[in-house]
C-alpha cells in the first residue's frame, strides 16, 4: 500500500507566542473533557442511588461514555488527517455540550446511560484531537515541556473535579449540577479556541473514510464488553450466550482486520501499529489505561460506600493520587525537553504504578487512611510519568501527515483498555460483593435471593442499619481484589516498555524535515 502524500509543503512552526495562545484554548478544552469525568466520579454513588440504579447500572454509567469515546476515537484521529482540525474540535465541543446537558436532565439510570453515550462521543473526540493539534504545532522534544502543562491541567481537573462534584452533591444544588457546571466551560473553550487556534491545514484531494472498518471495530468491541458485563450473572461462562457473543466479537474484529488491511485510508493504520515502537507503546498504554481507569473509577465508591465518607470528603481523599500526577508529569516533562530521552521515565513510572496498585490491593474497610493515601500517591506518580510520555514516543516515530491516525490508534487502545478495565473489574467487584453480602446476611439469618449486589439498589439510606453495615463492609473488603488485578495488568505494560528502544526525541515537527536521511535511519532502527 502506498504512503499518502500531502499536497503542500510542511507548515512553518508557530512562534512561541502563537503556540501559547493556541495552547490556552486547547488546555481549556482538555480541562472541560476531563472535568466531566472527575466531577461525576465521586457523586456517582449518590446519582445512581437517587435514580434507584443497581451496581451493574453503576458500571455502565461509566462504561457507556468510555465505550462511545473508545469506538469513535480512531475515526476522529483519521478525520484530523483529512479535514480541518479546528473545525473538528469545535464540532466535538458542541456534541459534548449537548450530551452534558442531557445527562443533567436524565430522569432514570437508563436515560443517563444513553445520554452518557452522546457525552462520550464528544469526550473521546476532544481528548484525541487536543493531542493531534499539539503534535501539529510543537516538535516531540519541545513537547515534553508542554506535557508538563498538560499534566498540570489534568491534575487540576482530576483534583478539583471530585472535590467540586462532592461539594455540589452535598449542597442544595443537587447532583444534576455536576453536569450543568461544565456548560460554561464548554462555551468559553469554544470561543477561546475560535480566536486563538490557527493551523496551516493540509488539504487532501483524495479523501477516503473507512466507515466499514470503523463500524466493525465498534461493533466487535461493544459486543465483547456487553459479554464481560453479563457473564456469570445473567448466564454461565460456558453457555450458548457466551459462544454467540464471544464468537460474534471475534468474527467482527477479524473482519475489521481484513477491511483495515485493504482500505486506502484505514481507521487503524496497520502499517504503523505493527512497527516495534508504536506496537510496544500501544500495548503499554492499553495496560496503563486498563489498570488506571479500571481501578480508579471505583475509589469514590470505596470511600463512600465502603468507608462511609461524604462525597466532599471522598473528593478530598483523592488529592494524593492527583497531586502525584501533577508533580511527576510537570517535572518529567521539563527534564525530557532538556535531554530528549524518555524511556527511563516511562520505566520508572510503570514500576511505581505497580507498587501503588500492590499497596491498594491490601485495603479493606478498616485499613488506615494514611496507608490508602500513600498507595494512591504512588499510583498518581506512575501515571504522570508514563501515560503522556508513551504518546510522546509514538508521535516521535510518525510523519506529520499520519499524526492523527497514529495518535488516534494509541488513544483508541488506551481508552479500550480503560473501558475493558471498568467492565472487567466492575464485574469482579460486583460478584465479590454479592458473595460477601450473602455471607453477611446469612449470619443474620436472612437468605439472599437473586443477586445480592448486581440487582440490588445502592440507595443505602433506604436500608436498615444492620443491612447497611453488611454492605459497607462488603464493599470495603472487596475493593482490594480489583487493585490486585490492576497490578497484574500494569505488569504487562512494564514488560512492554522494557523492550522499547532508547530513542532521542526529534526537535522538528515532521520526519521529512530531518537531514541526510535521518528519518529513514530512525525508522529502520525500530524494526531491528
Amino acid at each position: 500500500m502506498s504512503e499518502p502524500t500531502a499536497t503542500s509543503a510542511p507548515p512553518e512552526p508557530m512562534s512561541r507566542r502563537e503556540t501559547l495562545e493556541a495552547l490556552s484554548g486547547l488546555l481549556l478544552v482538555l480541562f472541560v473533557s476531563m472535568l466531566s469525568v472527575t466531577i461525576v466520579s465521586v457523586a456517582l454513588p449518590q446519582i445512581v442511588g437517587s435514580l434507584n440504579g443497581t451496581q451493574a447500572q453503576y458500571t455502565w454509567v461509566v462504561t457507556a461514555a468510555l465505550l462511545a469515546g473508545t469506538a469513535t476515537t480512531p475515526i476522529w484521529g483519521k478525520l484530523a488527517d483529512l479535514f480541518s482540525k479546528k473545525l473538528l474540535i469545535q464540532i466535538a465541543i458542541a456534541l459534548f455540550t449537548i450530551g452534558t446537558l442531557a445527562c443533567g436532565l436524565a430522569q432514570n439510570t437508563g436515560q443517563l446511560i444513553g445520554f452518557r453515550v452522546i457525552q462520550g462521543l464528544g469526550m473521546g473526540a476532544l481528548q484525541v484531537l487536543v493531542q493531534v493539534v499539539i503534535g501539529a504545532m510543537i516538535s516531540p522534544k519541545e513537547r515534553g515541556r508542554y506535557n508538563g502543562y498538560l499534566g498540570a491541567i489534568m491534575a487540576v481537573a482530576t483534583v478539583g473535579g471530585p472535590l467540586l462534584g462532592g461539594v455540589i452533591a452535598d449542597s442544595s444544588m443537587g447532583w444534576r449540577w455536576c453536569f450543568f457546571v461544565s456548560v460554561p466551560f464548554c462555551v468559553i473553550a469554544f470561543l477561546l479556541l475560535s480566536k486563538t487556534l490557527h493551523l496551516a491545514e493540509r488539504r487532501r484531494p483524495d479523501v477516503h473514510i473507512d466507515y466499514l472498518g470503523a463500524t466493525l471495530i465498534a461493533a466487535g468491541v461493544s459486543l465483547l464488553l456487553i459479554w464481560v458485563t453479563f457473564v456469570d450473572d445473567k448466564f454461565a461462562w460456558i453457555s450458548w450466550q457466551t459462544g454467540a457473543m464471544v464468537g460474534g466479537s471475534v468474527l467482527l474484529l477479524a473482519l475489521a482486520l481484513f477491511v483495515e488491511s485493504r482500505a486506502p485510508e484505514p481507521v487503524v493504520p496497520l502499517h504503523i501499529v505493527r512497527r516495534r515502537v508504536p506496537a510496544l507503546s500501544i500495548l503499554a498504554s492499553l495496560s496503563v489505561g486498563m489498570a488506571m481507569f479500571g481501578g480508579a473509577v471505583f475509589l469514590g465508591q470505596y470511600f463512600q460506600i465502603g468507608r462511609g465518607y461524604s462525597p466532599t470528603e471522598a473528593g478530598l481523599l483523592t488529592i494524593p493520587m492527583m497531586a502525584g500526577t501533577l508533580f511527576s508529569a510537570t517535572i518529567s516533562g521539563r527534564m525530557i525537553s532538556r535531554s530528549g530521552a524518555v524511556k527511563s521515565y516511562i520505566i520508572t513510572g510503570l514500576v511505581t504504578l505497580c507498587l501503588g496498585f500492590a499497596g491498594l490491593s491490601t485495603i479493606d474497610h478498616e485499613t488506615p487512611m494514611w496507608q490508602v493515601m500513600a498507595a494512591m500517591a504512588l499510583v498518581g506518580v506512575g501515571v504522570g510519568l508514563s501515560m503522556q510520555n508513551l504518546m510522546l514516543v509514538l508521535q516521535n516515530t510518525v510523519p506529520l501527515h499520519e499524526l492523527g491516525a497514529a495518535s488516534g490508534a494509541l488513544t483508541f487502545f488506551r481508552s479500550l483498555g480503560g473501558t475493558v478495565g471498568v467492565s472487567v473489574l466492575g464485574s469482579i467487584l460486583a460478584h465479590q460483593v454479592a458473595d460477601d453480602i450473602a455471607a453477611g446476611l446469612a449470619k443474620l439469618g436472612i437468605r439472599a435471593t437473586g443477586s445480592a449486589n448486581t440487582g440490588g439498589t445502592l440507595n443505602l439510606d433506604a436500608m436498615p442499619e444492620p443491612i447497611r453495615v453488611i454492605i459497607r463492609t462488603a464493599y470495603g473488603d472487596a475493593t482490594g481484589h480489583i487493585f490486585l488485578v490492576s497490578m497484574g495488568i500494569a505488569l504487562v505494560g512494564l514488560v512492554a516498555a522494557l523492550f522499547l528502544p532508547r530513542v532521542r526525541l526529534r526537535d522538528t515537527l515532521d520526519l521529512v524535515q530531518e537531514r541526510d536521511g535521518a528519518a529513514q535511519d530512525a525508522a529502520r532502527s525500530e524494526t531491528k
